[in-house]
């Protein structure tokens, strides 16, 4: 007899407890890969980890940009106002109409391939697309690979998705650690 499992309104913590914050089914799904979660991250054009999401793996990444986005806490303090980005690069999985036009409203310039199946359907005027932008998004891809070289990371030991998230944002203040520890 198959087991399913369906998700329930408390989320249940090491021990019984309830985590108020913790993800249905810990950021666990089931992905092309394999078992396991994905990994939405935003740098800087110097690599540095602005912010990361976990979900479950079979979830889409255009379905959590604005929330990824929405955790980069604006800068406080004196000096210049802030500036929001030129433009921003992503993969075709943020190729979506609501993600360009979230953008557009930002005053952002979207910076992603269009997937093929959006290439047959579009109809009017080509969608401004420059690949030279487009090759930098390597450096995103760098950082993602710097952050799965740590072990703890790469195999996620921690059930609990709050935990597994704060695991990201120590080995997101490493970088920061050893990037400016090498410029001082």
């Amino acid at each position: 007899m198959a087991r399913t499992f369906a998700p329930t309104a408390r989320r249940l913590g090491a021990g019984g407890k309830i985590c108020p914050n913790e993800p249905l089914g810990h950021a666990l799904g089931r992905s092309r890969g394999g078992w396991g979660s994905k990994i939405h991250l935003i740098s800087d054009s110097h690599g540095l980890p602005l912010a990361v999401e976990i979900t479950a793996g079979q979830a889409q990444e255009c379905k959590h940009f604005d929330t990824v986005l929405d955790t980069i806490p604006p800068p406080r303090g004196v000096g210049w106002p802030r500036q929001r980005p030129g433009a921003m690069a992503g993969d075709k999985g943020y190729s979506y109409t609501h993600v360009r036009q979230w953008l557009r409203q930002k005053g952002i310039r979207a910076v992603t391939a269009q997937r093929k199946d959006q290439c047959r359907r579009h109809r009017g005027r080509p969608l401004k697309f420059c690949r030279e932008e487009y090759r930098r998004r390597n450096v995103v891809e760098r950082t993602a690979g710097w952050l799965k070289e740590r072990r703890r990371i790469a195999t996620r030991y921690e059930k609990l998705a709050l935990r597994f998230r704060a695991m990201l944002h120590l080995a997101m203040i490493e970088c920061y650690l050893q990037r400016f520890a090498n410029t001082a």
